[in-house]
């Protein structure tokens, strides 16, 4: 997504079974590559992770 990911948005790599289909590769964006998830925020369910994940992306987007 060379202009970035919105929040809310599905990327493009993310694969059927919710992975990241350039995990391991060298050109993945850096933005992936500093992302490190901590224990809290992966929470106890696949739902507790994304509602973090969509409170962080709306933290961190710009105001329009």
């Amino acid at each position: 997504m060379p202009d970035g990911k919105p929040a809310g948005v599905r990327c493009v790599q993310l694969t059927q079974d919710h992975r990241c289909a350039i995990w391991d590769r060298a050109d993945r964006p850096a933005v992936c590559g500093r992302f490190a998830a901590e224990a809290e925020m992966c929470g106890k369910s696949r739902e507790e992770a994304l509602a973090w994940l969509e409170r962080l992306e709306r933290l961190t987007s710009p105001v329009i």
